[in-house]
């Protein structure tokens, strides 16, 4: 078996483990980087998206950042459980700091080191901005890096590149190995064909994402119907699922919930990254028996479109159509909620367009016809802010932009959930150290990204990248400090 040592060893190459790398170069440590996919693919999930951003500005985070992520932190705990996280984390008894929530201090760390991490991702070379987003609607602000999260993967791995990182591509970790005093001290892998490999090293930092493309673990965790997922992007199929899994081989706690993942709306019809399709609020959403099932509108289109869009993922085979008249056409800018690649459906009339998508032509037409008698069509156009435009008497009703659909040409895209990531993971503390089952963390052994089981029910929106980011570096610098610790 073939043997390499540095003094720290990462598994993945996306946001959170190059912010490691890089990080731990910069105090002087070695590091090995093993990528399960081929170097041209490199960079995982984060190299296709945009990577927004929940901040208001290059310092700091959005207002509601905190609390989004403490009301969102866990399931139904004790409460006489709960009320010991207001005593300082070492005064917690061993079962508090081994549950599966969001410790106060891991979001507060998360809150305060976004600036800084920032600030930090600007001296490797990467630019920020407010840009144009996917939202004709929304409720926060979004900071975007200049270039997308591909911009983020390129500056970092010039820079760790530079700085002598050491590249192994086509090699996935299969088992962490741990020294008589139980300190993870490196990981074995194999790599293209089949070649097993040993790395070793003082630390581990675990960035190697969740378990999207593991359709076992998906049907596991999530259930059968996940066979009616797919990841968002291409980097998704590289994420397995093994870095969640080697940890907990040797005591990790988990975090995170594992029966979800967030849900983005995309043409399935689309092989392009995130071909999103976040129109649908400005229309009616059917199911395949032609039927509505949601409200399309509930309120601005960033803060909602996760939950509509696990209503479309419960329908017959996990998929619904959006039907919008020409009035669509006529939204400013409306194709910037259309990132998909494929022209829509278009029919002279409703019962033309059902014909085409295959749905029964009577019950869309019916559908359709009910919608429009609920909408009060003599109200003015508001399509970029809330309108509180809402149906009468409709089951279930539309919040906002309810107008009758009665201008042809009629059209109508499919949407699916992806899977942009799974909630699932990690429990590590504010220095990303992996904790165990007594609550304590587990020696040289780290986690970044989306490996970190951070969510549940709702997912904080623009917050995954920065995770990654501020994680990541967080990992570097304390596997660093381990070694010249003696480890």
């Amino acid at each position: 078996m073939v043997t390499i040592n540095s003094d720290v060893i990462i598994v993945g190459c996306g946001i959170g483990g190059l912010a490691a790398a890089v990080s731990a170069l910069e105090q002087g440590a070695t590091v090995t980087i093993i990528e399960r996919a081929p170097i041209d693919e490199r960079g995982g999930q984060t190299r296709y998206t945009e990577a927004y951003l929940r901040m208001k500005s290059e310092f700091e985070v959005t207002d509601d950042f905190e609390t989004h992520l403490a009301e969102n932190a866990g399931g139904y705990i004790d409460p006489s459980l709960v009320h010991m996280t207001s005593e300082p984390r070492e005064h917690w008894p061993a079962v508090v700091k081994a549950l599966s929530f969001n410790d106060p201090d891991l979001i507060a760390t998360f809150s305060e080191r976004a600036g800084p991490t920032v600030q930090w991702l600007k001296l490797c070379g990467v630019r920020f901005d407010f840009l144009p987003t996917q939202f004709l609607t929304k409720s926060q602000p979004r900071l975007l890096p200049v270039g997308g999260g591909l911009a983020l993967i390129e500056a970092l791995l010039a820079k760790a590149e530079k700085m002598g990182a050491q590249f192994v591509y086509d090699t996935a970790a299969t088992r962490l190995i741990q020294n008589e005093q139980g300190a993870v001290v490196g990981v074995e892998a194999i790599q293209k064909p089949h070649q097993l490999k040993r790395f070793l090293g003082n630390a581990v930092v675990l960035a190697c994402g969740g378990f999207e493309g593991n359709s076992e673990m998906l049907s596991h965790y999530i259930g059968p119907r996940s066979v009616y997922l797919r990841p968002v992007c291409r980097g998704g199929y590289f994420n397995r699922g093994e870095g969640i899994q080697m940890a907990l081989n040797i005591g990790a706690v988990p975090s995170g919930d594992f029966g979800s993942y967030h849900a983005e709306p995309i043409d399935p019809r689309s092989g392009i990254a995130e071909p999103s399709v976040f129109i649908f609020p400005y229309g009616v959403l059917v199911n395949l028996e032609g039927e509505r099932f949601t409200d399309e509108a509930p309120g601005t289109v960033d803060a909602y479109y996760e939950r509509v869009t696990r209503q479309i993922y419960q329908q017959s085979q996990g998929m619904a159509y959006v039907i919008l008249d020409a009035r669509h056409m006529r939204i400013p800018n409306y194709r910037l909620g259309l990132r998909t690649d494929q022209a829509p459906i278009v029919g002279a009339t409703i019962e033309e367009l059902a014909a085409k998508i295959d749905i029964p032509v009577k019950a869309l037409a019916t559908t359709v016809a009910h919608y429009n008698q609920c909408c009060q069509s003599d109200m003015p156009d508001q399509p970029l802010s809330l309108d509180g435009l809402a149906t009468q008497n409709l089951v279930p009703p539309k919040s906002n932009w309810a107008h009758p659909l009665l201008e042809s040409p009629f059209h109508a895209y499919p949407i699916i959930s992806s899977n942009v990531f799974t909630f699932g993971g990690l429990k590590v503390d504010s220095s990303a150290r992996v904790i165990n089952s007594h609550g304590s963390a587990i020696t040289g052994l780290y986690a970044a990204g989306e490996i970190i089981g951070t969510y549940y029910r709702n997912y904080t929106g623009a917050t995954s990248v920065l995770k990654g980011a501020v994680f990541g570096r967080l990992a570097g610098l304390d596997a660093s400090a381990h070694i010249k610790r003696g480890h």
